[in-house]
C-alpha cells in the first residue's frame, strides 16, 4: 500500500508539472509583422515591423531600428508585451 501511494504521488507531481509548463507556454507570445509591441505597463512602443528567425520584434522606435528579444515578449491581455520598459529597448539600439 505504501509504494501505491508513493508512486501516486509521483503521478500527481509530474502531472502538475507538466500542467504548469503549458501554462507557460501559453502565455509565450509570437511576434507578428504590424502587431502593436507595448510594455508591461502597457506603454505603446511601435508595430512590429519585421519577426527575426529566432522570434524577436524589429520595431522602429523614436527613428531607430530596435531588435527586442523574444525572450522578453509576452502576451498579456492578448497583447504582444515586453518586460523592457521604453528606456531598456532604446538602449538595445
Amino acid at each position: 500500500m505504501k509504494k501505491f501511494v508513493a508512486v501516486m504521488c509521483v503521478v500527481i507531481a509530474l502531472s502538475a508539472a507538466a500542467q504548469g509548463t503549458l501554462a507557460q507556454a501559453a502565455q509565450t507570445a509570437v511576434a507578428e509583422k504590424g502587431k502593436m509591441l507595448v510594455t508591461a505597463n502597457g506603454a505603446r512602443l511601435a508595430p512590429v515591423y519585421r519577426v527575426g528567425a529566432d522570434g524577436s520584434a524589429q520595431i522602429i522606435l523614436d527613428g531607430k531600428m530596435v531588435t527586442v528579444p523574444a525572450s522578453t515578449l509576452s502576451s498579456v491581455d492578448g497583447k504582444l508585451t515586453t518586460s523592457l520598459t521604453k528606456s531598456e529597448v532604446l538602449a538595445l539600439h
